[in-house]
């Protein structure tokens, strides 16, 4: 069937994969809850009915500030099917962004997920006019609940009207707002249409190599953009979509499930390598050697054949028989087919050791602006390589400016800013490019490469650029970092701030028999302070003179979403990271 609306996804399921026992699943009290595509379809349809009795209008917004679950879909579906606009919420903003948001939309009900957005949500709603319905996914004694919503549209069946409603949506209907979480300034409601997500659905999975009721792994949010659109794809495949219980219990749903594919952001990848590190470094003698051989030959990893020889091949299949299978049993992944990394750069090294291992990281670049894909990695010849994020979609055209930045036209430029036409005409130029703030350049098979963020740049006192984007990515690839900001504007030289893994450090403090007590204290300690002053040295390696970090403070701080200094996507809040430690900052170039 033509696909010309999102909700047509599930018809169009239901047509090609009858048979599919599970679409959706998530656990519940420890045991996995399944729904086959049946069931989705038929609760989607008495959400529809309920919304419908309630009053909701085509128009309408619809909110929800919902954790990753089968039920997330079931709204999202529900909403559009009756015209109706959804706006999906991070659960893990602040209770301001809660408050301006739903003014911001004028959301007329919103669902809740968890104690603390209901009672963040709670403290607001007197401020929010134009809410009328609150619906909890639980009982939690305070307003109505998800399955009491479901049964209000079993007893009223709108059948006639829903099928009247779905006829009334046009492809160029807004579908939903997504708010940026951005990280500056005031959170702006990116306005998409039907059409930009399908045409990135039909765009993006041929390059998905999964069969149906293959199992996809989801646990981004799916407020993610990225995610989200992944999430269609998989529906579009007949795959089964198994949503992880929590960040917490990641890799052992990944061993239990053995999923087939998944959508991260570096860091988690980053975390699962430094896993697979501090486990070599347990063993002993002759198989700890032949780990760390092995590990070092997967970083030097090349895509292409062509540009692997027969000697590394033959390395390569050595080193499959004797580590990198039993590092995919023990982590679960021994059916990957495609990880897909998006959201920031990814680690050269951390990118090829995944890939040599067969758990092919397949990278993406692209902004809730653009649907969000504007370029992913292809298998193929010259399609995918370590440190581009692949050829610009089918539809999209993208080209660099004589300034650097990448700019792109077509089908998934957003319909606009909601609310603002202003800061609309900001980015779209009058000829329908989009800006996207991001530097970059192709390479010579017309990979698109990311260089930096034009706003990121910053000139020293020597009137020298730094790319902090850069230094940055490479020196998350370490073992002792686990976050990182450069600074150094007006400066002399670059210097950073550094939280290290204190998980790391633990290790290393008892292997150096130093008593570890607090962040605070170890820090702060002459042993960690040249530990770390070594390994910036060793990092520093093969960097300009002017990128080089010359200074550096440790932070014995967590830069977390819950206190603002990185977005729910994982990327880091640079403003707000610079103006909490101005003092620290001050400081640390005012020595000598």
């Amino acid at each position: 069937m033509e696909i010309k609306r999102i909700f047509d996804l599930l018809p169009n399921y239901l047509e090609k994969y009858p048979d599919q026992r599970i679409a959706l699943a998530g656990k519940k009290d420890g045991d996995w809850r399944t729904y086959s595509i049946q069931e989705y379809i038929e609760l989607t349809d008495k959400l529809s009915y309920a919304l419908i009795e309630l009053g909701i209008e085509p128009g309408d917004k619809v909110a929800f500030i919902v954790s990753n679950r089968p039920e997330w879909n079931i709204i999202d579906m529900a909403v559009m099917q009756v015209g109706a606009v959804n706006v999906p919420i991070y659960p893990t903003i602040s209770q301001e962004d809660y408050h301006y948001i739903l003014n911001d939309c004028e959301a007329k009900l919103v669902f809740l997920d968890g104690v603390a957005v209901m009672n963040k949500v709670t403290n607001v709603l007197p401020d929010i006019p134009s809410i009328k319905y609150v619906y909890t996914m639980v009982d939690r004694d305070k307003y109505p609940y998800f399955d009491q919503i479901i049964a209000l549209g079993t007893l009223h069946p709108h059948k006639e009207e829903l099928e009247r409603r779905k006829a009334a949506v046009k492809s160029s209907d807004c579908m939903t707002l997504i708010y940026t979480s951005g990280t500056t300034g005031t959170p702006k409601g990116v306005m998409l249409s039907h059409s930009n997500v399908i045409n990135q659905v039909l765009g993006v999975y041929d390059i998905i190599p999964c069969k149906p009721g293959s199992i996809a792994f989801s646990f981004l949010p799916e407020c993610h953009a990225y995610e989200r659109l992944l999430i269609y794809t998989y529906h579009y495949l007949g795959m089964a979509i198994y949503y992880a219980e929590s960040l917490a219990t990641l890799a052992d749903n990944i061993k239990e499930l053995r999923p087939s594919m998944m959508c991260c952001v570096p860091r988690v990848l980053e975390r699962f390598y430094d896993g697979i590190i501090a486990s070599g470094k347990k063993m002993t003698g002759i198989s700890r050697a032949i780990f760390f051989w092995a590990v070092h030959l997967a970083e030097r990893y090349r895509i292409d054949d062509d540009k692997r020889d027969w000697l590394y091949n033959l390395k390569l299949r050595i080193a499959d028989k004797l580590v990198y299978s039993k590092i995919r049993g023990k982590i679960g992944a021994d059916r990957f087919e495609r990880v897909v990394s998006g959201a920031a750069a990814l680690n050269h090294k951390i990118a090829a050791f995944f890939s040599a291992i067969q758990m092919p990281v397949f990278e993406g670049y692209g902004l809730t602006e653009t649907s969000p894909v504007i370029a992913v990695s292809n298998k193929g010849l010259h399609q995918r390589e370590v440190g581009c994020v692949g050829p610009p979609l089918r539809g999209v055209d993208v080209k660099i400016t004589e300034e650097g930045e990448i700019v792109c036209r077509g089908h998934n430029v957003m319909m606009g800013y909601y609310k603002h036409p202003e800061l609309t005409a900001e980015v779209i130029d009058k000829d329908g490019w989009f800006h996207t703030g991001d530097m970059g350049k192709f390479n010579e098979y017309g990979l698109l490469m990311i260089t930096g963020r034009i706003k990121s740049l910053f000139k020293t006192s020597g009137g020298k650029y730094i790319n902090p984007d850069v230094i940055e990515t490479k020196f998350s690839g370490s073992k002792l970092i686990e976050q990182i900001v450069v600074v150094g504007e007006n400066q002399k030289f670059a210097g950073a701030l550094i939280v290290p893994s204190f998980a790391f450090l633990k290790g290393w403090c008892a292997q150096e028999k130093i008593r570890f007590t607090t962040p605070e204290q170890v820090i702060n300690l002459p042993q960690v302070q040249k530990l770390f002053f070594k390994e910036v040295q060793d990092l520093n390696k093969g960097l300009g003179e002017t990128e080089k970090i010359k200074k550096f403070t440790l932070i014995a701080d967590e830069w977390s979403v819950g206190n603002g200094l990185i977005t729910p996507t994982l990327k880091v809040k640079r403003r707000s990271i610079t103006a909490k430690y101005k003092d620290v900052i001050e400081k640390m170039f005012a020595e000598n």
